[in-house]
């Protein structure tokens, strides 16, 4: 249900403006160590998984470092392109997790060939949202906003399931609230 999506150059054009304004308002802050000016940090990723040709922009990680010498600590903001440092696209990483009842044989099938992921590679990310990601201070006090609680065993779906709208709508709430995990460790807490 989810293809057509990561197949839109447009759904990847809009996670992009999302990190611009993420990004603006990180740069538009101060060094969170020193409290010196922000300059521009940002990387290269090598990214995997996608379904649709994209620019040389989309491959970037917005970054910052503080110009004070001495400090020039890093100040990375959240992003909705990127969950952490996995090389594949976020919304990937929630998506194919979701799958349910397990990864078969004839889902890798179908799935390795158009992404190019390893199957012990999808079960370290369905283990990963089941006990990495609520190991994790953020998730530990999100959580509890969630009324009825959240099925930990069937995350990320048991999360997507709680927001509104088209599927669109539901992965970019998702991916918009799994934001802090994203950026640097400061956010995450």
């Amino acid at each position: 249900m989810y293809r057509d999506l990561l197949a839109d150059a447009t759904f990847h054009h809009l996670l992009l403006t999302f990190d611009n304004d993420l990004a603006d308002a990180a740069r538009a802050g101060r060094c969170a160590r020193c409290g010196g000016a922000l300059h521009s940090a940002c990387y290269p990723r090598k990214l995997r998984g996608r379904l649709c040709r994209l620019g040389p922009e989309h491959d970037r990680r917005f970054s910052f470092c503080c110009a004070v010498d001495g400090c020039r600590s890093r100040a990375t903001p959240p992003s909705l392109r990127f969950l952490g440092r996995k090389v594949y696209l976020a919304a990937i990483v929630v998506l194919v997790a979701i799958m349910r009842h397990g990864v078969t044989t004839s889902r890798m099938g179908r799935l390795s060939p158009v992404i190019g992921v390893d199957r012990r590679t999808v079960e370290r990310w369905r283990a990963w949202w089941r006990e990495g990601f609520t190991a994790i201070p953020f998730w530990q006090a999100a959580r509890a906003s969630f009324m009825p609680p959240i099925d930990s065993e069937r995350l990320p779906a048991s999360l997507l399931e709680r927001f509104s709208g088209d599927d669109t709508d539901r992965l970019v709430a998702l991916l918009r609230f799994v934001g802090p995990v994203t950026g640097g460790c400061a956010h995450a807490r």
